[in-house]
């Protein structure tokens, strides 16, 4: 770890806020890191720039109420996508795969939340989170400078054990016995930009007894026996696409598989129509509509306090929407990672124009605390909880500039969450 000379703060006595403006100290040797991964994976030869800035030497500090209240809000929305009548009106406008019940929840949630002065917003819901153990091998490569006052959440083996634990209880439900041979699946998964957490993933599961491969969609045939590669039976996927609906065409034997309960798929399309579609979030903000399904009125003032308002973008809204854009942060309702989502400040009329062609959501602009690092530089940052039915595995941090999230930023990237001791009652 790296402690600026001068340092003049008391960690111990000052809140996540102050340290997050103030301090400066580089609390993980990042070239370390990524020799480590390196060294674990040599047969992964890629670029080594195109990860320079997937870790920031930084951390972010938060206090341990607001995660505990973010924690909060995941139960809350996994109780909520359980509710029959939250189903029914979600599923209006999921496509037909989202029909299918496979009989599990979905394994493991990304909720990305900023924190403002008012308490952190949830601004996403996520069903295939990349970075879940990544982010436990960065905590466990924190050095903080004040142990005793600022900790991480959990263990990054701990994370990393519930994760998996976690999507192999996923598959369990669905095929009533836990998967033999599993397969990661992504589109040309060793040039996807997290490749290394693939890996990370596939030793991990083979520690948990469960024979793992990593394969492109393709590579998966669909049959009388099932699914397979060339080398034998699958009869667990974790998916890492981003079709939610698997409505590719070489997506196709995994499509027919799964419909035909032949593999546990997790996460599956109906858990992103449940959770990640961006029009949900209007629903689970809106405390009348949710009491009308029969959730109580605890979890309805939570989530309405916690998710900024939003809107779907349909004719009848659009010229106030523009009109009111800076106030706004626009997205795809089925999509992922910022791709084509826009500060509404930042929105040119050419673009809005175009946007009408697809389904979009407005979402009243909760904008990402600051985190001040050496030099003065000024980063965004956000907090994502990582979660499962079972409870949260790991909060992780993104800092970054820009418009959105990215792993570009020099000093940016992935940071570890750093918050104040669990005080034993």
């Amino acid at each position: 770890m790296t402690a600026q000379a001068g340092c003049d703060l008391d960690c111990a006595t000052s809140v996540g806020a102050q340290l997050n403006q103030r301090c400066a100290c580089e609390v993980v040797d990042v070239f370390s890191l990524h020799e480590s991964i390196r060294s674990a994976f040599p047969e992964f030869t890629a670029d080594p720039s195109v990860h320079a800035h997937l870790f920031s030497p930084y951390a972010l500090f938060v206090d341990r109420a607001a995660l505990d209240a973010m924690g909060r809000v995941a139960a809350t929305v996994f109780d909520v996508a359980a509710n029959p009548r939250y189903r029914q009106h979600v599923l209006q406008w999921a496509p037909d795969i989202a029909t299918h019940e496979p009989g599990s929840a979905g394994g493991v949630l990304g909720l990305d939340f900023h924190l403002t002065v008012d308490g952190p917003r949830l601004i996403e819901v996520n069903t295939n989170p990349g970075g879940l153990l990544l982010n436990a091998m960065l905590v466990d490569a924190v050095q903080a400078c004040a142990p005793d006052a600022w900790t991480t959440w959990t263990t990054g083996a701990n994370a990393s054990n519930m994760a998996i634990i976690a999507w192999l209880e996923d598959a369990r439900q669905q095929s009533g016995r836990m998967p033999s041979r599993l397969a990661i699946v992504d589109s040309a998964p060793r040039e996807q930009f997290l490749y290394p957490e693939f890996e990370l993933y596939a030793g991990a599961f083979r520690e948990h007894g469960v024979d793992c491969v990593i394969r492109a969609p393709e590579e998966l045939k669909f049959g009388p026996d099932g699914l397979a590669d060339a080398h034998g039976r699958i009869d667990m996927v974790y998916n890492r696409l981003t079709d939610f609906a698997l409505e590719e065409a070489s997506h196709t034997d995994l499509r027919q598989a799964y419909l035909a309960g032949e593999v546990a798929l997790t996460p599956h399309p109906r858990a992103h129509a449940l959770f990640a579609d961006k029009r949900n979030l209007a629903v689970l903000g809106d405390p009348v509509l949710l009491g009308g399904f029969g959730v109580d009125a605890g979890s309805t003032a939570l989530l309405a306090q916690v998710i900024p308002p939003t809107v779907e973008v349909v004719p009848g809204n659009r010229d106030a929407l523009w009109a009111a854009r800076n106030g706004y942060f626009f997205k795809p309702a089925a999509g992922f990672g910022s791709r084509g989502s826009y500060r509404g400040d930042k929105l040119t009329r050419r673009t809005w124009e175009s946007m009408a062609s697809a389904t979009y959501i407005a979402q009243t602009f909760a904008p990402p605390s600051m985190r001040i690092v050496h030099g003065g530089q000024f980063l965004k940052a956000d907090v994502r909880c990582f979660a499962s039915e079972a409870g949260v595995l790991l909060f992780a941090a993104r800092l970054y500039h820009g418009q959105t999230t990215n792993m570009r930023t020099p000093g940016g990237g992935f940071a570890a969450v750093l918050t104040t001791p669990l005080i034993d009652e």
